[in-house]
């Protein structure tokens, strides 16, 4: 790999799951398994004919593609299943077809990781936004999980809008911020980023770095 596409901000990847790893000084991290990569660029987007730089990567090998997925396709050997854009703030010089992997990666690398939370079900107030529900005792029996006021009574007279109450919890697109990388290993395609994140196992992951630690 070139050292220009090495300077890729980010990678497609699917979360395998959660381990612990030691570091040197004996320290016992929890680490998030990733397999990252390897992608392939799909297109190529330059700031004169585009209005801004940006390259689209193409993750996990597709059975299947409808026409329009295959003639966007057509330059590119395989078929994809996942279609990312990266913006860049500077051109990196780049070519249809090429591959990434995770050694675009490196220990101390600070990165942002985005993914679709697990969804939950209807979940009430105290599991979905931390209540901490009404009072046990002096005869509220039915009160220990409840929300408690929704508003106030004639000013304004309505439940207003974003009110936190009981409703669909997870499965929504979140990132978490300032993961630090373990350990990249290319030949395995193996990303271990310290901390949490987000998703089921094998749900699809969007790394992006944002820094070294210092």
């Amino acid at each position: 790999m070139t050292d220009d596409i090495a300077a890729l901000p980010g990678l497609l990847g699917r979360k395998i799951g959660m381990t612990q790893v030691f570091l040197e000084d004996g320290t016992v991290v929890a680490v998030t398994a990733i397999e990252a990569g390897p992608c392939v660029i799909t297109q190529v987007k330059a700031r004169e004919t585009d209005g801004y730089d940006a390259l689209q990567l193409g993750y996990d090998p597709a059975k299947k593609l409808n026409s329009p997925e295959a003639g966007h396709l057509k330059k590119v050997e395989g078929k994809f299943r996942h279609l990312r854009e990266l913006r860049l703030e500077t051109p990196i010089p780049a070519t249809i077809g090429q591959k990434v992997d995770a050694s675009i990666f490196h220990p101390g690398d600070v990165v942002n990781v985005t993914g679709i939370s697990k969804g939950k079900g209807f979940a009430g107030a105290v599991k979905r936004h931390h209540f901490a529900g009404g009072p046990r005792t002096h005869g509220q029996s039915d009160r220990e999980r409840a929300p408690g006021a929704m508003g106030a009574t004639t000013s304004p007279g309505r439940t207003l809008k974003g009110q936190r109450m009981a409703g669909h919890m997870g499965d929504r697109r979140v990132t978490v911020r300032g993961l630090s990388v373990i350990k990249a290993d290319p030949e395995k395609n193996l990303l271990l980023v310290k901390g949490a994140a987000p998703g089921a196992r094998n749900s699809l992951l969007l790394i992006r770095k944002t820094g070294v630690l210092a």
